[in-house]
């Protein structure tokens, strides 16, 4: 693989790159301080509504036995995500714009148009699970909900206009109000902390057991994100830090602390729905609870408490319209790097959210709930068919020297990121033909 092909090239999210100042000598604290934000964002790529369905029809049906895979599937977000962070601090460019110098132009307008696709599957679970959160809350229609949700592209352009430091307070903002409706749901559920910990340990049950498998396999494909290794690879960026061997090397270090504390966040938090699912309902007899809308209903009874309804629905609304900001900002990195094409951040917001309202619309009005459950559930097999063709660049770029000159990944990593993308494009492969197989 040669090296990048365009020797001068536009920076990645340009309005915001090196906008955020890195103090120079200040200490770990004040360094990582600097450093914090974008972790944060694509953390919320991980406990978005898409994954709700998966996590509390694990929890409901098998207990705390798919913990396991929960903090397997963390784990390899972890590393693929620090792949992409690399990427991005070593070579300046962000996954999207390596592809479009690597490839020829038919072969990058491919990958352009699936990661266009999974952006719009992305945008299409935010919007059911916005739409489905007001209905829960506040009693609104869905499709009511679902057309409220084309304001938020007028909500995102006024942050936008205040600085990337905003954008990034208020998600982590959001990510701490459902951190704390889970905890005080787990609270109330008091779910076996002997059992609890035991579901953490791997076991052979998992894949011998084929409706557990399935199940297990729809939690690692709705954790790890194609638009978060594109996202991820550019918002970094936006630190000012030196652009030379030393101040790479302090930015990887402060990026990857920052990444990986963000996900382990995202993992309490999807660990939390299972196990709230798991205490709640499979030890009450009600295991056949797969979908948002039972959850909600089912809470305050078994429960005992009218607040918990409400504490989840509240969650599920942060959690929704957290994926809206970052779900926008990747959907501009996949455009502007794969094209080299700038649209008015309107236009092109309008468009996403278009493409996502429409069936979803469609859907509410004629399917109603059970309708919109399923499409949550297809817009995460559409994900699930895209993410190979982001993550095998992904190793590609940061396992080629040409590329990544001293920050090209040791021969270590290289062969467990090969193994962890082997893996995940095996088990969505299965997942896909088992849908689609029982589809027909």
């Amino acid at each position: 693989m040669k090296a990048w092909r365009q020797p001068n090239l536009t920076n990645s999210l340009p309005e915001v790159h090196g906008s955020i100042h890195v103090p120079l000598n200040k200490g770990f604290w004040r360094t990582l301080a600097a450093y914090a934000g974008p972790g944060l964002l694509v953390a919320v790529g991980y406990m978005d509504p898409g994954n709700w369905a998966t996590d509390i029809a694990g929890g409901s049906q098998f207990g705390y036995k798919l913990l396991s895979v929960i903090l397997i599937s963390n784990l390899f977000a972890m590393l693929l995500q620090h792949l992409s962070l690399k990427l991005g601090i070593a070579t300046g460019r962000d996954l999207a714009q390596a592809c479009r110098d690597s490839y020829s132009r038919p072969v990058s307008l491919v990958l352009w148009a699936l990661a266009e696709i999974a952006i719009a599957a992305t945008d299409l679970a935010e919007v059911i699970g916005s739409a489905i959160a007001l209905n829960l809350l506040f009693g609104l229609p869905l499709p009511v909900g679902v057309a409220l949700t084309v304001l938020d592209v007028f909500v995102l352009l006024y942050l936008q206009q205040r600085g990337f430091r905003l954008i990034e307070s208020i998600v982590g903002s959001l990510i701490l109000i459902i951190v704390v409706c889970f905890a005080y749901e787990l609270l109330l559920a008091q779910p076996d902390v002997s059992a609890l910990l035991g579901g953490l340990v791997p076991r052979a049950e998992v894949v011998t057991t084929p409706g557990m498998l399935y199940v297990a396999i729809g939690i690692l494909g709705a954790t790890v994100m194609p638009h978060n290794l594109y996202l991820h690879s550019s918002i970094v960026q936006t630190r000012n830090y030196a652009r030379n061997d030393e101040g790479r090397t302090q930015a990887i270090r402060f990026a990857t602390i920052d990444s990986t504390a963000s996900l382990f966040l995202a993992f309490f938090i999807n660990a939390a729905i299972l196990i709230l699912a798991a205490a709640t309902f499979h030890y009450s007899g009600n295991q056949q609870v797969a979908d948002i809308n039972d959850a909600y209903k089912l809470l305050t009874p078994l429960l005992g408490s009218t607040v918990a309804s409400i504490v989840f629905g509240v969650a599920l609304l942060a959690s929704g319209q957290n994926s809206t900001l970052t779900g926008t900002i990747a959907g501009q990195i996949v455009m502007e790097g794969f094209l080299n094409l700038k649209l008015k951040p309107w236009v092109r917001r309008l468009v996403t959210r278009l493409l996502a309202v429409v069936p979803a619309m469609i859907v509410a009005i004629l399917y109603g709930e059970r309708g919109t459950a399923e499409l949550l559930v297809l817009s995460q097999v559409i994900l699930s068919l895209q993410l190979s063709f982001a993550v095998v660049p992904l190793v590609r770029f940061t396992s080629n020297r040409l590329k990544m000159g001293r920050f090209v990944n040791p021969r270590w990593v290289t062969i467990t990121a090969w193994l962890v993308a082997v893996i995940i494009i095996a088990l969505n492969a299965y997942l896909l033909w088992s849908t689609f197989n029982w589809l027909g």
